[in-house]
């Protein structure tokens, strides 16, 4: 088969295009001929070994697929191997049978980012009516469910964060009350001016570096900043948990694979309300932008340089 394989950790050049043995199904799993694969920002930090999880090399990158089984069915759900290839292992019980009208991208666009998104405001913030939120990124993978999630689900305010006037244009499309540049520079003031001149309740931040400490500054009494990716590639300055009494405010961290420790609650329940918003026609995820196998490596340059939008996929 054909996959795309890291040999050494670097940036976006280290993904090669090579020719591997097709995997064998094992106990638990099954052999998924591949359609489509997501990009993540995931994978960018993998290729480099700066994620959450150390990498050992070879490996194929990619955490998740869209495609059929052996006895024909259309699934997408999680790979137990790379899925920047055209063949993947998988756990049946770890994927969701896809309607054979739903496009590849959609369904992709739930399993991490669409979860991803659902417990940012369910989970972590937990996000009360009313409220005001701020999303960086607001164009993105995440930040583009997560802008009409927070409408729907009642957020008094949405503010979107985005880098260029395209991005925000999207965003304020999708129902944010208003979008803002991304620059840091004035970044505290801009978050409060948007907000009616308030500090704000809830701040979703995958950016990290300056923007988080100027999130920081923006975030109200019992304010909640949740912290889900650094994209930057710059850590925020570290914070002292006694500064954040004077406010009581709450900074959280977020990691999908925490998730999969309780499978049915936190991935299975929370992908069938999603699935229904979709269909139903209450969340609509973006068209996203899709990339050849052998256009790996300008999938993570795109990603890396924020020009895209939505979910980012490689089709087989």
């Amino acid at each position: 088969m054909r996959a795309i394989q890291v040999s050494q950790f670097g940036g976006p050049d280290v993904l090669e295009l090579v020719e591997l043995p097709d995997p064998e199904a094992a106990p638990g799993l099954e052999v998924l001929e591949v359609e489509a694969a997501g990009v993540n920002y995931a994978d960018t930090h993998a290729a480099e070994n700066s994620y959450l999880s150390e990498q050992t090399l070879p490996f194929i990158p990619g955490g998740e697929v869209i495609g059929r089984l052996a006895d024909g069915r259309r699934m997408c759900g999680f790979a137990m191997t790379g899925g920047y290839a055209e063949k993947a292992l998988v756990a049946p019980e770890a994927c969701f049978e896809v309607p054979e009208g739903m496009s590849a991208t959609e369904a992709l666009s739930l399993l991490v980012q669409g979860l991803t998104a659902w417990h940012l405001l369910r989970t972590s913030a937990r996000m009360q009516e009313g409220e005001s939120v701020v999303i960086h990124a607001a164009s993105g993978g995440v930040g583009s469910l997560l802008v009409p999630l927070a409408k729907h689900w009642g957020a008094g305010r949405v503010i979107a964060v985005a880098s260029t006037e395209d991005k925000r244009d999207l965003a304020v499309a999708r129902g944010a009350d208003v979008a803002i540049p991304a620059e840091t520079d004035g970044m505290t003031a801009a978050i409060r001016e948007a907000n009616g001149g308030k500090r704000v309740d809830i701040i979703l931040d995958m950016v990290g570096g300056p923007t988080t400490d100027a999130s920081l500054a923006a975030l109200g009494r019992f304010g909640r900043l949740v912290v889900y990716g650094m994209a930057s590639r710059q850590p925020a300055t570290p914070i002292a948990p006694a500064a954040l009494m004077g406010r009581s405010q709450s900074v959280v961290g977020f990691w999908l694979v925490d998730c999969m420790r309780d499978p049915v609650r936190m991935v299975a329940q929370p992908l069938a309300e999603l699935i229904g918003m979709v269909q139903s026609g209450v969340l609509e995820p973006l068209p996203g932008h899709q990339y050849s196998l052998e256009q790996a490596r300008r999938a993570h340059e795109d990603l890396r340089a924020r020009a895209t939008t939505g979910k980012v996929i490689i089709t087989m």
